[in-house]
């Protein structure tokens, strides 16, 4: 019997590892249409993100009240390009804060509190806060005025 435990515990390691239920967070970053905007970056969940012209490549200049009103995406895992995003521009940087950002192109990515957590809305399009103004991304990493 004593042997059997032993052996029963690496057969489930073996098995959560094999199936990756263990630490197998990703963080997508995809496409959607945005009616006259066309194709924009959004979130996993559909959710609109968005570019801070205040910000430097790969360098966040949103932090404290400007951070909760436009969230920082958060690289949690592996980071995933989906749906015409290249991969080869999406990356992440430490912010301030010790947490890692995902940027795409260089340029620091968040999603807005107006939008509400909607996927297809994008109210902070073209809004000007916290000292620069805010865009939506296109798959080519540019603003969209």
């Amino acid at each position: 019997m004593r042997r059997l435990v032993p052996f029963a515990i690496a057969l489930a390691i073996a098995a959560i590892t094999a199936t990756g239920a263990v630490g197998a967070t990703t963080t997508t970053v995809k496409t959607a249409s945005a009616g006259k905007l066309g194709r924009i970056l959004v979130n996993g969940k559909g959710v609109t993100v968005y570019l801070f012209e205040k910000d430097s490549k790969n360098k966040s200049r949103c932090t404290g009240a400007c951070a909760n009103a436009w969230p920082p995406v958060i690289a949690k895992g592996t980071l995933k390009a989906a749906g015409g995003v290249s991969a080869a521009h999406l990356a992440s940087f430490k912010r301030s804060d010790g947490k890692r950002q995902v940027s795409y192109y260089g340029k620091p990515l968040y999603t807005f509190i107006g939008d509400g957590g909607t996927p297809g809305k994008t109210a902070g399009q073209d809004s000007k806060a916290f000292g620069a103004a805010w865009y939506v991304l296109g798959t080519n990493g540019k603003k969209h005025e």
